[in-house]
């Protein structure tokens, strides 16, 4: 079930079977020469679309998050921390003030997730402070750290997954939208790794924008086994998390 394609009739009836919400939230990011800007949008997308067709209330997908380090790759938009703890805010506000208790936060960026846990805090400061219970589960959960995901990346890429424009996102992204399949020359091969700082430092160091990965290994079969697997990890554990009290 899709927020976006729902009736406020239809919320309402929701509500009375589940007080649960799933919110895909990524980053409008570059993902190296052959990625897609908004892989970490759309990876978590997918899934949680997939979601949708087990009953699972989805909400929009919060497509814009901590990037400042890809600022200096042509279309990155990135928050500042400030901003998106506000957005994770209101939008949690908002739904709470309808009944709903259980966030569910589908990630596909790891610079996110500092952010949004401090997010989580101010939440329950908030009512800690003001010395109420706020009754609410928040959960971030990220989609490339489920179980059968790792062990299925580590089975096709092994070291060549790397830390960004990884094949399995773009896998992801090309299961997804078949048309963006593409192929380009890189050099070297497989990228090197290291720290990431500020735009400028990244750019010199990360020219094509990969870290630590070989794209090229991406396919759209590859795509959907990690579909599968994503979909496997995101029902198994949202389930987990709506029987905590």
């Amino acid at each position: 079930m899709l927020l976006q394609r729902a009736t406020w009739p239809g919320v309402q009836a929701y509500l009375e079977r589940s007080q649960g919400v799933v919110i895909p939230i990524g980053s409008t990011e570059q993902h190296g020469p052959t990625g897609l800007i908004g892989t970490d949008a759309i990876c978590p997308e997918t899934i949680a679309a997939g979601m949708a067709e087990e009953d699972i209330l989805v909400a929009p997908t919060l497509s814009i998050g901590m990037a400042q380090h890809h600022l200096a790759f042509p279309g990155s938009i990135t928050l500042r921390p400030t901003t998106l703890i506000a957005l994770v805010r209101d939008v949690v506000s908002s739904l709470a003030s309808q009944g709903f208790t259980h966030f569910y936060f589908l990630n596909g960026h790891g610079g996110n997730i500092a952010t949004v846990q401090a997010a989580f805090a101010e939440i329950w400061a908030e009512h800690s402070l003001a010395g109420r219970a706020s009754g609410l589960k928040l959960r971030l959960a990220n989609w490339f750290m489920g179980k059968r995901v790792l062990a299925l990346g580590s089975e096709l890429f092994g070291d060549a997954e790397g830390a960004h424009a990884t094949p399995s996102e773009i896998s992801l992204t090309w299961h997804a939208y078949p048309e963006a399949e593409r192929q380009a020359a890189m050099s070297p091969k497989r990228a090197p790794s290291g720290p990431i700082r500020d735009a400028s430092d990244y750019r010199q160091h990360f020219p094509d924008g990969r870290i630590g990965s070989d794209p090229s290994l991406a396919s759209r079969a590859h795509g959907q086994r990690l579909y599968e697997a994503g979909l496997a990890d995101a029902l198994a554990d949202y389930q987990a998390f709506l029987a905590t009290h």
